[in-house]
């Protein structure tokens, strides 16, 4: 993350063709010889297509010597586990007990830090005089870099991308006061445009193709989700954010939530790395969606050879004794069946309802719905946006009363000591008290993430829901057989850059670069 020359920054935003136009096949300028001068409007879509798909973790073998092992690596071996989406075998991966491999988070943070970072700033420099596109580009920095920091705490943020003998870092603090200020600006300036379209960005915007509402739309769902990330450590300020979102407008539908259109050359790295590395449905999974009479099982996942949906604990280390041939991997005969089409998931309108009803609950003005209703909204739309649109299917399930199951493989918990009663004990219908009706919220968000384990992560951090059950195994004391409280800096990091790495672990409680140590607004 050291000294980018514009040579490399910009040969990063041509070699990636995430959009199959003409327009950027008729791109001929050599990336060799480009310079700050060059980055003219004509290159705005192109560096913000790689900022996009960059941005949220995937790589491309369109990039010489990159691949979908980034996304494998910084997401799959970490929040994705971490959050007990899947769990890994045959080979036990040790990030699957909270174990610490130098090199996998590395991977994310260099691809970050050398990619999409750098083609950020080349979208912000190419689209210099357009209020609209530089407003965009304010949401999606808020996105990319909330990510970045909720996973690792204060990160180089404010110098990121400019060079440098030493980088400094930002607190987590400080990101998020300029995260608000970005995110209220730009609701404001696009409220105002009269243009319905972001023309220079046009089809390289694989998300919304520069339609200026939805990425309005989409920068207040992100500021209701922040606002709500502080609200332990804030509260007074995470309530006004919250309901300045909201009445400003934030996604209301299913068409309007956000995803990457994906390509041959720009494809969905969940689809492949779930199929071919060796991870499968965790216990959790199973036991709450076979417990809930979920339709969502079998969209997500395959039956094995007999027909049963079994998922495997995670933390399985040394204990692992199941036959990984019983256990099922993701639907990849439809849903999760190609990685050149499947869309890439970003935030969908059912976060943003689950949201509304933690934020009534909290005692917020969130626009006159309860929070039974919005939780309800929250899940027909999820059941929606995954093909469930049968209406007494859906109601059925909203009525559900049935707690979570023991999963196929419960023995196993009971092996090392652990409690078999499910973790979930709360049913679909809305319950009576606000506690339970807290965990509903929870639970229910943790399915309509999947699969942005990103999110995910972070919100059972912050809400220090028990939905999941413990580890079998740890390699982490600190942390045990809980959730991981964050990623480590890297090795990198503290020989090229070690004054800053080391001013941000003494910001840390107790001042040492633990995977327990809680980030800024992790209170709990």
């Amino acid at each position: 993350m050291k000294k980018y020359s514009i040579k490399y920054i910009t040969l990063t935003i041509l070699i990636l063709s995430v959009s199959c136009t003409g327009d950027f096949d008729n791109i001929n300028t050599n990336p060799n010889t480009l310079t700050t001068d060059q980055l003219d409007a004509t290159m705005a879509g192109p560096s913000f297509a790689n900022a996009l798909y960059k941005g949220i973790g995937n790589a491309s073998w369109a990039v010489p010597g990159d691949d979908y092992g980034t996304y494998g690596l910084s997401t799959m071996l970490h929040s994705m586990v971490f959050s007990h989406y899947f769990s890994c075998g045959p080979t036990s991966w040790q990030t699957e007990r909270n174990g610490i491999n130098d090199g996998w988070r590395a991977r994310g943070w260099t691809r970050f830090y050398t990619l999409a970072v750098p083609s950020l700033r080349n979208a912000y420099t190419a689209s210099e005089g357009n209020a609209e596109a530089l407003a965009i580009l304010d949401i999606w920095k808020v996105f990319m870099f909330h990510r970045f920091t909720d996973s690792w705490g204060a990160v180089p943020y404010s110098q990121a991308g400019i060079g440098g003998a030493s980088i400094a870092y930002d607190s987590q603090e400080s990101m998020y006061d300029d995260f608000f200020k970005l995110l209220d600006a730009a609701n404001t300036t696009l409220s105002a445009s009269s243009e319905t379209t972001v023309g220079i960005f046009g089809s390289f915007d694989r998300v919304y193709g520069g339609n200026i509402e939805k990425w309005r739309r989409f920068g207040n769902s992100l500021r209701l989700r922040l606002a709500l990330r502080i609200s332990d450590v804030n509260a007074s300020k995470a309530k006004t954010q919250a309901e300045a979102a909201v009445a400003a407008g934030v996604i209301e539908s299913n068409d309007g939530s956000a995803y990457f259109a994906t390509s041959a050359n720009a494809y969905n790295d969940f689809v492949d790395v779930a199929r071919y590395w060796g991870f499968y449905m965790s216990a959790d999974m199973e036991s709450i969606l076979k417990g809930y009479n979920d339709p969502r099982l079998s969209i997500w996942f395959a039956a094995n050879a007999d027909g049963n949906f079994i998922g495997q604990p995670n933390g399985g280390g040394t204990v692992r004794n199941w036959n990984t041939a019983t256990l099922s991997q993701t639907n990849q005969t439809t849903t999760f069946g190609d990685p050149n089409t499947k869309p890439i998931e970003i935030m969908m309108a059912s976060e943003t309802y689950f949201n509304l009803a933690e934020g009534v609950l909290n005692g917020w003005s969130m626009g006159g719905g309860t929070a039974q209703a919005n939780y309800e909204k929250g899940i027909r739309l999820s059941l929606q946006q995954w093909g469930v649109t049968d209406a007494n299917e859906i109601d059925t399930y909203i009525a559900g009363t049935t707690d979570a199951t023991e999963p196929t493989l419960v023995s196993e918990y009971a092996a090392v000591g652990l409690s078999t009663t499910p973790p979930v004990d709360v049913p679909v219908s809305w319950a009576g008290t606000e506690s339970e009706q807290r965990k509903q919220i929870a639970v229910q968000k943790y399915l309509g993430l999947f699969p942005e384990s990103w999110e995910t992560w972070s919100d059972l951090r912050r809400t220090d829901a028990n939905i999941l059950y413990p580890l079998l195994q740890t390699e982490n004391a600190a942390v045990g057989r809980g959730v991981m409280k964050r990623l480590t800096y890297v090795p990198n990091e503290y020989s090229t850059n070690t004054n800053a790495v080391d001013a941000a672990v003494s910001t840390i409680a107790g001042g040492q670069d633990l995977g327990s140590a809680k980030v800024w607004w992790d209170t709990e």
